[in-house]
């Protein structure tokens, strides 16, 4: 009988039934050799066929979530950790991911629930030093295992039956099934999390598992896409090195909503949610304390909406090319609007540096903040302050008029609940004007803006 063979790349584990000069995957040359199959795998059980049911006759349950103590966590995923899901946690090196995920444990574990974290990048000691260091007691019912062996932490499992793993990471775990292929390699991290998939999704004895994805030069989770497209949840932690802001961000959820974001302060003593982001991205001043280059709108992170305040910087250039610098947005959208301002607004800047920032450092993803950064770079330029109760929510087109924006009724009843006075609003754009503290202000041209607020 004649064996089966592939031909594998050497570099990446692409396997081809036919030879190739060049990797299609990783566009290395010379790098595929022919494998025999039954050298590289164990033959395939037989597995019991399940039945066909029609899907109006499938009992339908609802998934329990378990809650945890941090508020931030349990809104990105939706509400809770679901049983039996598996979710991957992303981000640049040192951001937070192992940190969270031992919080987490721990607080599960005072819950009565049994841990199982393993690690195929860190000793026991070294957990234990960083347990040691972010939390205040270290619960009994977790335990540790620092192995890269997935047989070994699938036997594991199956002894101590605990109802939550953690697997940091994926990158470095491999099945003995597949010998020809090292740790990290597309084959081994897939063949990985499909083992941990079905502990998860066992009916019988369902199980959380939490997977710790390394994260590639490109800010994007290592390996190839069906990683994602395999499991539940994938999170990603953002955030700079050097600040203590770190944002939890779900890019898929099947249990909760994509795009939603929490918020955490990273501590000495680890991740601290930030349970009322709008008073950390705002700065309280009293009314006699007014700055120039300053305003406040509303956006949504994911469904919630949060004031943000939005400052800037205009000085005279002394050079022919003067600086426009924003640490919050696309540098061309800021020239699109340093434009409109200068065209539609009258506020020449040709000879003036521009910097724009935002308190806390959070990033402008949609367009319901542009009337606040135009408003914020002409408060800047006439050394004129904006009366801090005062909320700016509209998109500006190139023709000076204000545009409409999503979700308007939700940012007015957040700023409401915060207690500002004026809100400046797109005209024709909302049909409730009953607030509590909120005056409307429904306006068409950035030009009567400039009046209103500038006299």
């Amino acid at each position: 009988m004649k064996k089966k063979s592939v031909y594998r790349c050497k570099n990446c584990d692409y396997e081809s039934i036919g030879y190739m000069g060049k990797c299609p995957m990783c566009n290395s040359w010379n790098s595929l050799v022919e494998v025999n199959l039954e050298d590289g795998r164990k033959p395939k059980r037989a597995g019991e066929r399940k039945a066909v049911k029609k899907l109006g006759e499938v009992e339908a349950r609802n998934s329990s979530r378990i809650e945890t103590s941090l508020k931030e966590f349990n809104r990105v995923m939706g509400g809770g950790i679901v049983r039996d899901s598996v979710t991957i946690v992303t981000a640049r090196p040192g951001a937070g991911k192992s940190t969270l995920l031992l919080q987490v444990s721990n607080d599960l574990a005072k819950k009565g629930y049994r841990i199982l974290y393993a690690s195929g990048e860190e000793s026991e000691s070294q957990i234990k030093d960083r347990a040691n260091r972010i939390l205040k007691d270290i619960d009994e019912k977790i335990w540790v295992m620092s192995d890269n062996s997935m047989d070994n932490l699938l036997d594991t499992v199956q002894e101590m039956d605990p109802d939550f793993i953690v697997v940091d990471s994926i990158q470095t775990f491999a099945l003995e099934s597949f010998p020809s292929s090292r740790a990290g390699s597309p084959t081994q991290t897939m063949e990985c999390a499909h083992e941990l998939v079905k502990i998860a999704k066992n009916q019988a004895r369902p199980r959380a598992v939490f997977i710790v994805g390394q994260m590639t030069k490109e800010d994007e989770l290592a390996g190839v896409r069906a990683l994602e497209h395999l499991v539940d949840v994938v999170l990603v932690i953002e955030g700079e090195s050097g600040e203590e802001l770190r944002t939890l961000l779900a890019t898929k959820n099947r249990y909760g909503s994509t795009g939603e974001m929490g918020f955490f302060n990273m501590t000495e003593i680890g991740m601290v949610s930030i349970d009322n982001p709008s008073e950390y991205f705002m700065t309280k001043r009293d009314r006699e304390d007014l700055v120039s280059g300053s305003s406040l709108t509303v956006v949504r992170e994911g469904t919630r909406p949060i004031i943000l305040e939005i400052e800037s910087l205009v000085s005279d250039s002394f050079t022919p090319y003067p600086s426009r610098i924003a640490e919050c947005m696309r540098k061309d959208q800021l020239n699109t609007l340093i434009s409109i301002l200068e065209q539609r607004g009258g506020i020449k800047l040709f000879d003036k540096n521009v910097v724009v920032k935002t308190t806390g450092g959070i990033k402008l993803k949609e367009n319901a903040a542009n009337l606040a950064v135009i408003m914020s770079i002409a408060s800047s330029t006439f050394d004129f302050p904006i009366p801090n109760d005062t909320i700016f929510l509209a998109d500006v087109g190139l023709t000076g008029e204000l545009k409409k924006v999503p979700s308007l009724d939700l940012r007015l009843r957040e700023a409401d609940r915060i207690g500002f006075k004026r809100a400046i609003v797109p005209h024709g754009s909302i049909s409730k004007k009953n607030y509590d503290n909120l005056r409307i202000y429904e306006i068409k041209s950035l030009r009567d803006v400039i009046r209103l607020v500038f006299n």
